[in-house]
C-alpha cells in the first residue's frame, strides 16, 4: 500500500496567463518528490464550491489527480490546464449555487465558505497552493483565518499584488506589449497617423509604463494620474513631427481616466464587484482625431485606436514567465515542508522569499508617480536607475 506525507491542493483562480503551466508544474514535481500527493483543483473557486463529497459522484469538472506525465504536457503551453473562474464563495448569487447545496444555501447571495472547508476535508487536503491576483488570494486568506494551511502564489498580468515585485503574467505581458506596439508601428507609419494602445491596467500602469521605458511608445497614460486629452493630443503631434515617419504611439491604460471615470463595457460586474474595463482607447483615438487640428496648423490628423486585450496573455510564456513561476512553486514546497503556512511567496528587491499572506488585504501595489512617471510629459521618467527595483514596483 502507497503512503504519503499528505496532500496538496493546487487552483488556478481569475484570468489566465501565461506561466501558470510552469507553477502547477514545479508544485507537482517537488511534492511527489517529497512523497506528497497532489491534487488540482479544478476551475479555480468554483471546484471546491461545485464538488459533490461523495465517492460514486461525478467529479471529474471539479478535481483531478495531477502526476508529472499530466504536468509535463504541459509546460510548454499557456493558459492553466486546470483551468479557473472569477468565482468568489463568500459573495455566490443564487444562480451559482450547485443543485446539491440548495437547500442549504437559499439568499440572494450566499456564503459556502462552509461547504467548500467540508470538500477540503473530505478531499483529505493538507495544505491549500491557490495562484492568483488579489481577488483570488482575498478569499485564500479567508480560508487561511478559518484554519486552512494556505500557502499562495501571485499571479496577474498587472502586477499590482501586493508583497511582492513581480507577478506571473507580467513578464510575458510586458514581452507581448512591446512585440506588438511595435508590429503596428508599420501601419501607423504608412498612414502617418496616430496610434493609441490599449493595454491591461485596471488600477495599476505598470504594463504600459514598462514598455513605454523600453521604447515602444512615445507617451503613456496610466491609471494612477488622471489625464488631459489636449494635452496628451499636444504631445503626439510634436512626437509625430520629429519623426521622419510620420506617427506617434501612445499607450493607455485600461484604467486610465480623462475625467475621473473609468471606461466600462456594460453595467455587469463579476462576484468580485468588478466591472468590465474597456473603451478608453477608442475614446482618446476618436479625441485626439477631433482636436488634432488645433495643435496641427488647422489640419486634422487621423488617430486609430487597437486594443491588445487577449493577445498578450495568450501562448507560450516568455524567459521570466517560464523561470520565475518555476521558483515560485518551489518557493510554495519550501513553506510546506517547513509548516509554515500563512504566507505568500514572493520577490523583493530581486531576490526570492514570502510575505504574510495578510498583505493582500493591502492597498493595491501602483507605479509611485513621483519616482517613475512624469506628468508633464505624460511618460516614465528617465532621471537615475541606481537603487531602483528592475520592475519598478
Amino acid at each position: 500500500m502507497t503512503t504519503h506525507k499528505g496532500t496538496i491542493g493546487i487552483l488556478t483562480g481569475g484570468g489566465d496567463v501565461p506561466g501558470l503551466n510552469p507553477a502547477i508544474r514545479a508544485v507537482t514535481i517537488r511534492a511527489i518528490g517529497e512523497g506528497y500527493r497532489v491534487v488540482g483543483l479544478r476551475r479555480g473557486w468554483a471546484g471546491l464550491v461545485d464538488l459533490v463529497p461523495d465517492k460514486d459522484a461525478d467529479n471529474s469538472l471539479n478535481f483531478q489527480m495531477l502526476d508529472e506525465g499530466v504536468v509535463n504536457r504541459s509546460i510548454r503551453t499557456g493558459g492553466t490546464l486546470l483551468h479557473s473562474s472569477r468565482t468568489r464563495p463568500s459573495h455566490l448569487p443564487r444562480k451559482f449555487v450547485p443543485a446539491h447545496l440548495t437547500g442549504e444555501y437559499s439568499e440572494d447571495v450566499n456564503d459556502v465558505t462552509g461547504a467548500v472547508l467540508k470538500n477540503l476535508d473530505w478531499l483529505g487536503i493538507d495544505y491549500l497552493i491557490p495562484i492568483g491576483g488579489d481577488d483570488t488570494l482575498s478569499y485564500a486568506y479567508r480560508l487561511h483565518t478559518e484554519g486552512v494551511k494556505v500557502v499562495a502564489i501571485p499571479k496577474t498580468m498587472d502586477n499590482d499584488v501586493p508583497g511582492t515585485d513581480y507577478c506571473i503574467g507580467f513578464g510575458t505581458c510586458v514581452t507581448r506589449t512591446i512585440e506588438m506596439t511595435h508590429a503596428l508601428r508599420s501601419t501607423a507609419g504608412s498612414h502617418e497617423r496616430i496610434l493609441v494602445i490599449e493595454v491591461f491596467g485596471r488600477y495599476a500602469g505598470f504594463t504600459a509604463l514598462l514598455p513605454t521605458m523600453a521604447g515602444a511608445a512615445d507617451r503613456c497614460v496610466i491609471p494612477e494620474q488622471e489625464f488631459e486629452v489636449e494635452k496628451l493630443t499636444e504631445l503626439l503631434i510634436q512626437d509625430r513631427d520629429r519623426n521622419p515617419n510620420r506617427y506617434s504611439v501612445a499607450l493607455v491604460s485600461e484604467g486610465a481616466t480623462m475625467s475621473g471615470e473609468m471606461s466600462f463595457e456594460g453595467e455587469g460586474t463579476d462576484q468580485y464587484g468588478h466591472r468590465r474595463l474597456g473603451g478608453i482607447g477608442d475614446q482618446v483615438a476618436n479625441q485626439i482625431s477631433e482636436l488634432s487640428a488645433g495643435f496641427n496648423n488647422g489640419n486634422r490628423i487621423e488617430a486609430t485606436s487597437q486594443r491588445l486585450g487577449y493577445m498578450v496573455r495568450s501562448g507560450v510564456p516568455d524567459a521570466i514567465d517560464s523561470v520565475a513561476p518555476m521558483a515560485f512553486g518551489n518557493l510554495a514546497l519550501d513553506l510546506v515542508l517547513q509548516g509554515t503556512p500563512g504566507r505568500l511567496v514572493s520577490v523583493s528587491q530581486g531576490v526570492y522569499g514570502n510575505v504574510s499572506l495578510d498583505v493582500v488585504h493591502g492597498p493595491h501595489k501602483v507605479v509611485d508617480i513621483e519616482k517613475y512617471y512624469n506628468t508633464e510629459r505624460l511618460r516614465p521618467n528617465y532621471a537615475t536607475f541606481d537603487g531602483n527595483p528592475l520592475f519598478l514596483s
